[in-house]
């Protein structure tokens, strides 16, 4: 990949657990889930725009039924992870998923279920394409990290 590092904002706090943590009470402030919703999509468009050159078929992730492009860097003792969606909400999703995994050991990674999604209700209000987009991108991260343990 002949393209200059991108700046990631994460990770934002010090572990996959106090991003997780982080999260749940996040979305505790709201009261409703149009709410929650919208939130996703503010949180959507803080993710950095990728390069035109990253936004390829090689760097599609499948099983998502938005256009969705992520690129990975780094090694088993940092991963970087730079994603973004050409759908609001799922980038939203993207967001919150960067959150937790982005910038930690390939270990961490590895180590960390998605906790935080059952923890605000998240499945439950997702469309099932939504749902899948979601499991496919969980475990491209996971995948990710176990080829470099």
């Amino acid at each position: 990949m002949n393209v200059a590092v991108l700046a990631s904002p994460f990770p934002i706090e010090a572990s996959a657990a106090d991003a997780q943590a982080a999260i749940r009470d996040e979305f505790a402030f709201f009261g409703d889930w149009s709410e929650r919703y919208q939130y996703l999509i503010d949180l959507g468009r803080k993710l950095p725009d990728l390069p035109a050159e990253w936004k390829t078929e090689e760097h599609r992730l499948l099983g998502c039924q938005s256009m969705v492009w992520i690129v990975v860097e780094g090694d088993a003792s940092h991963l970087t992870f730079h994603a973004i969606s050409d759908s609001a909400i799922v980038s939203g999703l993207i967001y919150l998923a960067l959150r937790v995994y982005s910038g930690r050991s390939a270990v961490e990674i590895v180590a960390t279920q998605a906790d935080y999604i059952a923890d605000i209700g998240l499945a439950k209000h997702l469309s099932p394409t939504r749902n899948n987009g979601l499991a496919s991108l969980l475990a491209f991260i996971r995948e990710q990290a176990q080829r470099r343990l």
